[in-house]
């Protein structure tokens, strides 16, 4: 299998989103997100290309400005906000950092690597935002314009970044005897903080081995749609299971009967003398109606009900104890359940996580309706 590192993140945030976007080939009207951090990128380029003076703040803004595209944004507030923050981004970097003193290698550079057994080989593909020759080794840099910043631990364990470093030590084997002077980094570029991490030959083992889990379960054909934040920004929401109600107009459905039924079940789901009987009986009606209708969230004037399915795992103390105590983190377990468990796996390594995930079993499996209401 050919597969690039941002499909498979797509398939690990949603896999239904990677067959429309990798298999059946629909095309995704890029989100103003998208072309927000395509340009701040091209802008960045632009500022460290290597040449016999690097470009000044002025022309870097003037560049920042000539590529803007304005069509993207819903209306001119919205549109001059994003361009000030870009604005912000370019100027914060200048303070920090002279484009003058860096050793550039290389700039958005295409890669291609092998990974996986002789008999079952797979080709992985990117582009690096950025290589740096430092004084004892190397910087591997890739820039965010994403709002949120993750933790130092999040950074230690990222799976691109291993990815990254793979494809650069395909082009410098020699260096794998380097490893511990080859930084990888994330530049968050809205808070103006870089963090680095280095990575082990264990590591980048383990992680290429996730990644051959996940092409594998590609390759099975596991393609649920998955619910999560950045399903606001997915341009296939009118034709996934999860949202396709919400677009019923283009159907040209008869809802009449069914959006009353909504509409009932949301209000008596928020009145104080709630009727059971009656919020049972369109519990029922509104299950039905998903089942007729193959849709799992259903969109009414006061707001949606999503069909949700609540599994309920038990843990192995035993065996969850004598994975977690040689790494510090028993003690972040008050009680082996999921809550406390789920506080703690985003910092560990995958390896961890996986043989976590061996130690649960289900105990109980049941479904329910969540009511957000507008």
């Amino acid at each position: 299998m050919r597969i690039s590192y941002s499909s498979m993140d797509n398939y690990r945030n949603c896999p239904l989103k990677y067959k429309l976007k990798e298999i059946d080939k629909l095309k995704e009207p890029k989100s103003k997100e998208a072309v927000f951090g395509s340009t701040i990128h091209e802008t960045m380029k632009f500022i460290h290309t290597p040449g016999i003076l690097s470009p000044t703040l002025d022309q870097a803004l003037e560049h920042f400005g000539n590529s803007w595209n304005p069509a993207v944004f819903e209306n001119p507030d919205e549109e001059r906000a994003a361009f000030t923050q870009g604005v912000r981004i370019i100027q914060d970097y200048y303070k920090k950092n002279n484009p003058a003193n860096f050793n550039i290698v290389t700039l958005e550079s295409r890669f291609q690597i092998e990974i996986g057994k002789e008999d079952n080989k797979h080709i992985v593909s990117g582009i690096i935002d950025r290589i740096d020759k430092t004084e004892d080794g190397y910087e591997i840099i890739d820039y965010k314009t994403t709002r949120k910043m993750p933790t130092q631990e999040k950074v230690e364990n990222d799976l691109q970044l291993s990815v990254y470093l793979q494809a650069f030590l395909s082009h410098y084997p020699k260096e794998i005897e380097n490893l511990e002077n080859i930084k990888v980094s994330l530049y968050y570029l809205k808070h103006g903080v870089k963090l680095s991490a280095t990575r082990t030959a264990e590591q980048l083992k383990t992680n290429e081995q996730f990644f051959l889990d996940t092409i594998k379960s590609i390759e099975e054909g596991k393609f649920e749609p998955q619910i999560s934040p950045l399903c606001d920004w997915c341009g296939f929401q009118n034709i996934c299971p999860m949202w396709k109600h919400k677009f019923k107009e283009m159907r040209k459905l008869d809802t009449d009967e069914i959006n009353a039924i909504i509409g009932e079940y949301i209000d008596l789901k928020s009145a104080m003398n709630i009727t059971k009987e009656r919020l049972g009986k369109l519990q029922e009606d509104i299950a039905l109606y998903m089942d007729q209708e193959g849709v799992e969230r259903v969109f009414g004037e006061q707001g949606i009900i999503a069909r949700t399915a609540r599994k309920t795992y038990k843990y192995d103390e035993k065996k969850i104890r004598e994975i977690l105590e040689p790494l510090d983190k028993w003690e972040d377990v008050l009680k082996v359940d999921g809550i406390a468990l789920k506080n703690i796996l985003g910092v560990l390594p995958i390896n961890i996580r996986k043989e976590i995930e061996k130690a649960k079993t289900l105990s109980k499996e049941s479904s329910g309706f969540i009511v957000k209401k507008k």
